[in-house]
This record gives C-alpha cells, sequence and structure tokens, in this order.
C-alpha cells in the first residue's frame, strides 16, 4: 500500500489539530474509515469489533492529534494508530484466539469470526485489487493463528506492503524482529492456506465468476424446493462445513453434511418454508436464507451461508446466524 494522499491533507489535518477544531478533525479522518475497518477486521475477524476499534482509533487520533507532525503520510499514522489499538484489544481478550475444536477433523475453531458486507468495503480501486483474496473468510481464519503482533507484522508487511522498518517503526519494535516474525507468519499461513497463493499483493479478481453465480442460484433454488438430493449434489465430497458461532467444524461427505441437517430439523416441517436472496460477503458468493414458520405471514432473515466454490462445487460452507445483525445490509423480512 502507497500512500497517495497529497501533501495538502496532511497540512490540512495539521491545522484542524492546532486549531482544537474537532469537526474539522472528523471531516478528514472519516475519509479513512473503511479502509481503517477492513485492516481491524483482518486484524479480529469480527465486524462488530472491527467498528468499535476503528471509532477507538479516531479517538486516538484526536486525543494524540498534537503529536502529528506530517513527517509520515496521514494514513501512515492513522494505520499505526489502528493497528496498536487492536493489539491493546487482543492483550485484554482471552476470547479473540481460536479455540480446540470439539471434533477430531478440525484442530481449531474461530467462533468469534463474523462475515464482512462488501456494501462496507473500500471504494479505493488500489485497495480492491487486494480486497477479495484477503478478505475471504478463510484467509482472515487463517490470519487469527498468528500471534497479535505476529499478525500486525504478517498484515502490514505482506498485504498493506509496508517496507519492514516502516513496520517496526508502527509496532517499535526492531527490523530483525519484524523480520523474523514474518517468517514465522508465512510458515502458518503456508499451513493453514495449502493449495492457494502467498503473494497477497499482486492483482487479484473480486468479480464474481458465472460459474459462482450458477451454483449459488442452485443452491438458492434447491433450498427453497426443499430437494436434498440436488442441494447433496453441489456439495463436495470433502466439505468443510461450520455454523458460527456454534461449535463443531466439519469435513465431512456430501450425504453426511445433508443428513445432518435434516436431523437437526431442517426441511422438517416447520422448517421447510424458505425463501433466499443472492448476495456478497467477503467478496464471497453467499445466500441469505429467509425461513417462514407455521402462522407467520412473512420469511424472517434467519441465516447467511458464505460459499468458497471450487470447479462449480461447494468446497466450504460457512453458515451465519444473520438475525439482528443489521449492518448486513439486508432486509430483515420477505
Amino acid at each position: 500500500m502507497t500512500d497517495t494522499r497529497p501533501s495538502d491533507d496532511e497540512a490540512a489535518f495539521i491545522a484542524a489539530a492546532r486549531s482544537n477544531d474537532a469537526a474539522r478533525f472528523a471531516l478528514i479522518t472519516e475519509r479513512h474509515r473503511r479502509e481503517l475497518q477492513v485492516h481491524c477486521y483482518r486484524m479480529l475477524a469480527n465486524y462488530e469489533d472491527a467498528q468499535d476499534l476503528t471509532q477507538e482509533t479516531f479517538l486516538r487520533a484526536w486525543n494524540k492529534r498534537e503529536s502529528f507532525k506530517g513527517h509520515a503520510a496521514l494514513r501512515t499514522w492513522l494505520y499505526r494508530i489502528a493497528t496498536n489499538a487492536c493489539l491493546d484489544f487482543l492483550d485484554k481478550r482471552n476470547d479473540r484466539t481460536p479455540v480446540p475444536a470439539e471434533l477430531p477433523d478440525a484442530d481449531s475453531e474461530v467462533r468469534h469470526l463474523q462475515p464482512y458486507p462488501d456494501r462496507m468495503l473500500p471504494e479505493d480501486p488500489q485497495e480492491s485489487v487486494v480486497a477479495r483474496e484477503t478478505i475471504e473468510l478463510a484467509f482472515i481464519a487463517a490470519v487469527q493463528h498468528l500471534p497479535p503482533r505476529q499478525r500486525a507484522v504478517f498484515v502490514l508487511r505482506d498485504v498493506l506492503g509496508w517496507p519492514a522498518s516502516k513496520a517496526a517503526d508502527a509496532l517499535e519494535l526492531t527490523v530483525a524482529s519484524v523480520t523474523s516474525a514474518l517468517q514465522r507468519a508465512r510458515v502458518t499461513m503456508r499451513e493453514r492456506l495449502p493449495g492457494r497463493r502467498l503473494d497477497w499483493r499482486s492483482p487479484a479478481t473480486h468479480e464474481l465468476s458465472d460459474d459462482e453465480r450458477g451454483v449459488v442460484r442452485s443452491y438458492m433454488d434447491a433450498h427453497e424446493r426443499n430437494d436434498l438430493t440436488g442441494l447433496m449434489a453441489l456439495l463436495r465430497d470433502d466439505l468443510r462445513f461450520a455454523m458460527l458461532p456454534e461449535p463443531g467444524t466439519l469435513i465431512l461427505t456430501a450425504e453426511d453434511a445433508v443428513d445432518g441437517w435434516v436431523s437437526g430439523g431442517l426441511f422438517q416441517r416447520g422448517h421447510d418454508d424458505w425463501r433466499c436472496i443472492a448476495t456478497t460477503v467477503n467478496r464471497m458468493p453467499a445466500a441469505a436464507l429467509y425461513l417462514r414458520t407455521p402462522g407467520d405471514p412473512e420469511h424472517r432473515l434467519l441465516n447467511i451461508a458464505v460459499l468458497h466454490i471450487v470447479d462449480g462445487r461447494i468446497a466450504e460452507l460457512t453458515g451465519f446466524d444473520a438475525t439482528g445483525k443489521p449492518w448486513l445490509g439486508l432486509p430483515a423480512t420477505l
């Protein structure tokens, strides 16, 4: 990531800080909200936490406004504050680390993982170049397996493209420490994302393919028709399934997956009147699932199913409870 803001931005910021003009200060920093929120999300894997820490970043920036001299770009200064705010948060929250899985097929789970609504992603085309592969759920979950400071080094260096000296300064580490942490982080990421490319800064498409859109349509159609055979045909035999925040990430056959859903009550009387709408979160294809229960005139938003599609079939299905989450930008009823 390069600093592209003109020097006038820094000058206006310094003037606002020196004059204690809170309104002008807020106007200037607000331009960076979306990218800072994505940065906090990569650090924390939780949309609501990212919102809170972005606001904390702006509060800290206001309190430290006199320390900004314009020697570094405003954007860099804000990223430094945001990174350290996230590290402070993680130091205090033991519940924001992966926990042992309750099933033998998965070694640990990120139960606090939340989806990220695409409408809140940065509009800056330079940021969106890498947004998909560094915002997808598998990437976000993998990053959470890094210790917090190692995580910060990895995000600053390999995602944002900061030089080692700049990352070291932001984290108050030596360049040697940053280099060592990055090497360890890359090893972990290769283990967590086998078979996926690790050159996060090279251009990557963020548009859904026709193949992905077609699978989503078929998935929604099968769901609405309670077509278990059709649903099963869309799933890979080595499907990875999770329903968050409930425990139990599973790697199982398509038949076992569907049998498990049915035994849990889905597609049975009272849970068989579905409507779906296609959406995207984390720049991934997804289906919002609406259920109408007996006696209710409306279909109500229940879950969102996020799909990772490989060769025309669903390789990973991550379900999230979508109730009470207006920030997803989905209608509550249909």
